[in-house]
């Protein structure tokens, strides 16, 4: 009986018979759309056939794929495209199960026509939001399938480009559908991300180069699979969350890794400026984060690609500070920190690892210092993005990882020593100096706290000329608040100095403060660099507008009075000093010159700036070489020896006190000389690599032990002894009153620091004395018989806090 009505079209199903004559006898006549418009009709006034129309839909689709029948493959999904468009009810859960078969079975063709046609189909359906969601549905072998169409290698380009642009709207389809679906397998798997982040990165590759036909497109059909695949990825990135992120950036990274594409370095930026640009602003620390592990990963890898994480690195670190900058700010200085001293010790050893089989790496020189450079580089660009409080907070951390003089001797490798320690050195300045530049504090006191300064200064006096330099141009960076620096050099002599346009603004309450707090150190530091025989012309031309800045940033009344001193005091070094070369010699009465005239007319008094014409007047006819244009040049003009200067050819410090006074300028300070005042700290300094501090400083407190102590007071008296002692004891009275002026004098005047120095070197000495006190004190413990040693030899020993006393007794 079912034979027979299988046969007759009238006993079959109405389902059956709605779908079949949706189909006409010739498949170019297209979908029959009466017949369609009643199958629809019949779909929504029944929803629960839906299933059995997508089941038959389904065998019949199979069917014609089998006999090659294409033309009725398109109308059955075209009849299914608009029934699910048509029936947004609870029970096209049903219906969508046949519709992803018969999807499937298009995109296994061998025929890209049909390949196109089921994606097409699948990204319709994408596009539905669904009233309730499903528990069994899997995507797997769409994201499979469709991650193989972008890796398609069809042999004419055209299709190509159709089939690959296919599998990334493909792609783009499953992600829209399962990313906001809890109940749907998690489109971020590793499982799943490994195959669509590559195949998207794999066609963002891939240059235009496809010659498009005349012929009028849609504007989605001009669009390139480049542009195509950039939207998509964009916007899978927008979607992420947080626990999301990692996932999304781990398989680009493996991607630049194995397709060796950080040496470019161009592809690699492009798709993390993309990754940074899309993904929510409060998660891109956590891609900052990502790149800062693989640059650690990397670490024993080539330069280059070192250099392209490094990079890539300085890019996003940009854009993300632009937007929310995270927990990371430290963090990535500190890594870029650590790659410095990696390279370092990778260009001093020529090893990757000296205790690993790595020897058949070379290391190549010029690609350790491009690395460098970048590194440096990337510190100062993503410094640049930080606000003031975070830039300060950086300087600090940076100068904490640098070498101190006294206080980090040991920092280089054991393979590198002494010269790995020295350009660690300078790669951290230079790195110190990149955060500096444009640095604008309008609080001084905090942009130079004491825990930065310290260590700065302490730089000023190492013998090596790179590092001095460094540090001047730190300081004038952060000085530098109103862009004068520039306007200082070349060092010449202007008549009139308004020509420079210099900024000047009135000294704020702050600014008296640091220099009544800093400004002698400042001065000392200033005065011993300029002793250093090492110093060229960029040192003097550095301290010249270390020295300008100071006098127009940072000066009041009695700060002006102590730079003339200063100057003045510089003038008598240069004549008195016979160990510094001649160059120096020179080059300090052209500093000197060339400031007093500076600070003459920013003084505005007349007599005074006449004084300074005059001498450089005198100088330019007699000995032109002690004024800068002869001196500070790449090609100085100078003697081989000094003659002695006097008289008309130099600035007279009684006259400058005189016509100062007069304009109201403290006359007993411009009249007193400035003497700096060495301390400790300048003779720790004092060395000409970092190893030596250790030796230094043992010799430092050998000289300050006990012992050495109680031999010098054990001093032999003799009859010569007693007879000095007769002679001079009529001048010990006036001596004694002079040795207390000086002492009050001393406190009065001097800095707070330098006091607390003078003071903290006797701490040693202090401390041994106590020491000898305690060991006096210790008593042996008394006996319960009431005799000490009984002949049983020596008690021991026992301190005083270590005695067991009765309860009663311990209050």
């Amino acid at each position: 009986m079912y034979g027979v009505c299988g046969c007759c079209g009238a006993l079959r199903p109405r389902y059956k018979r709605l779908v079949d004559n949706i189909f006409p006898e010739d498949p170019e006549d297209g979908l029959v759309k009466a017949n369609m418009e009643k199958l629809t009709f019949y779909a929504l006034s029944a929803p629960e056939k839906l299933d059995r129309i997508g089941a038959y839909l389904s065998e019949r689709l199979s069917r014609d794929v089998a006999r090659h029948r294409y033309g009725y493959v398109c109308i059955a999904m075209e009849a299914l495209d608009q029934l699910l468009m048509a029936c947004h009810c609870q029970s096209i859960n049903l219906f969508v199960e046949s519709f992803l078969t018969m999807v499937r079975k298009l995109l296994e063709a061998d025929k890209p026509n049909l390949q196109i046609l089921g994606t097409n189909s699948f990204v319709k359906f994408a596009n539905i939001e669904e009233d309730t969601a499903s528990y069994h549905r899997s995507y797997d072998f769409f994201v499979s399938r469709f991650s193989e169409m972008c890796h398609s290698s069809f042999e004419d380009p055209d299709i190509r480009t159709k089939i690959r642009m296919a599998g990334i709207r493909g792609l783009q389809g499953v992600v829209r559908k399962t990313v906001n679906d809890e109940l749907q397998a998690n489109i971020w798997d590793p499982q799943h991300m490994d195959k669509i982040v590559p195949s998207l990165l794999f066609n963002l590759q891939q240059e235009e180069g496809i010659e498009r036909s005349p012929s009028p497109e849609t504007e989605k059909e001009k669009e390139s699979p480049v542009e195509l695949t950039e939207r998509c990825f964009r916007e899978l990135l927008g979607r992420a969350v947080y626990g999301n992120i990692k996932n999304a950036v781990k398989p680009v990274l493996m991607h630049l890794d194995n397709h060796s594409l950080w040496e470019g370095k161009t592809f690699a930026v492009r798709c993390f400026k993309i990754i940074m640009y899309s993904i929510q602003s409060q998660h891109s620390h956590l891609v900052i984060q990502q790149l800062l592990g693989h640059l650690d990963a990397n670490s024993k890898n080539s330069a280059r690609v070192r250099a392209g994480i490094v990079e890539v690195i300085s890019e996003a670190a940009v854009i993300e500070a632009s937007g929310s900058i995270g927990p990371t700010v430290l963090e990535v200085f500190n890594t870029l920190l650590k790659q410095l001293r990696l390279s370092v010790d990778y260009e001093l050893t020529g090893s990757y690892d000296s205790f690993a089989n790595m020897g058949t790496k070379v290391i190549k020189v010029h690609e350790e210092r491009q690395l460098q450079e970048s590194v440096i580089k990337t510190i100062g660009s993503f410094a640049n993005t930080l606000p003031t409080y975070q830039r300060s907070e950086v300087m600090l951390f940076i100068i904490g990882k640098i070498p101190v003089p006294g206080m980090y001797p040991a920092l280089g490798s054991a393979n590198t020593g002494v010269e790995g320690s020295r350009m660690i050195q300078i790669m951290l300045l230079k790195s110190l100096l990149q955060v500096t530049a444009g640095f604008q504090s309008n609080n001084i006191l905090t942009a130079l706290p004491t825990s930065f300064l310290d260590p700065l200064l302490s730089f000023t006096l190492m013998e090596d000329a790179e590092i001095r330099l460094l540090v001047l141009d730190i300081l004038i960076s952060i000085i530098d608040r109103h862009d004068n620096r520039h306007k200082f050099s070349p060092v010449r002599i202007i008549s009139d100095i308004s020509i420079l346009k210099l900024k000047v603004d009135k000294c704020s309450r702050q600014d008296n403060l640091f220099m009544k707090k800093h400004s002698h150190r400042l001065y000392r530091h200033i005065y011993l660099a300029c002793k250093e025989d090492s110093s060229v012309q960029r040192h003097f031309e550095s301290l010249h507008t270390l020295l300008g800045l100071i006098c127009v940033e940072l000066a009041n009344e009695e700060v002006v009075v102590d730079l003339i001193r200063l100057a003045l005091a510089l003038q008598d070094l240069a004549l008195t000093d016979d160990t510094l070369p001649v160059y120096s010699r020179c080059a300090i009465h052209a500093l000197s010159a060339a400031y007093l005239n500076l600070i003459s007319q920013l003084t505005t008094v007349p007599t005074f700036c006449q004084h300074v014409h005059e001498v450089i007047e005198s100088r330019k006819k007699l000995v032109p070489f002690l004024l800068p244009e002869d001196v500070l040049v790449e090609s100085p003009k100078i003697p081989e020896k000094l003659e002695k200067v006097e008289g008309e050819m130099l600035f007279a410090q009684a006259k400058i006190a005189e016509m100062l006074g007069g304009s109201g300028y403290n006359t007993e300070r411009l009249a007193t000389a400035y003497i700096p005042q060495i301390t400790d700290e300048d003779r720790l300094s004092k060395r000409k690599s970092i190893g030596d501090t250790v030796s230094l400083q043992l010799e430092m407190e050998s000289r300050n032990s006990p012992e050495k102590e109680q031999r010098s007071t054990a001093e032999q008296i003799t009859f010569e002894t007693l007879k000095q002692a007769i002679v001079d004891s009529v001048n010990v009275e006036e001596l004694e009153r002079e040795r207390r002026r000086q002492v009050v004098e001393r406190f009065q005047t001097a800095p707070f620091e330098e006091i607390a120095a003078h003071c903290g070197a006797r701490s040693s000495l202090l401390q041994s004395k106590l020491n000898q006190i305690f060991e006096i004190t210790i008593r042996p413990p008394p006996s319960p018989s009431g005799s000490v040693g009984n002949g049983h030899g020596r008690s021991r020993s026992v301190p005083v806090y270590e005695m067991k006393f009765p309860d009663l007794c311990v209050y």
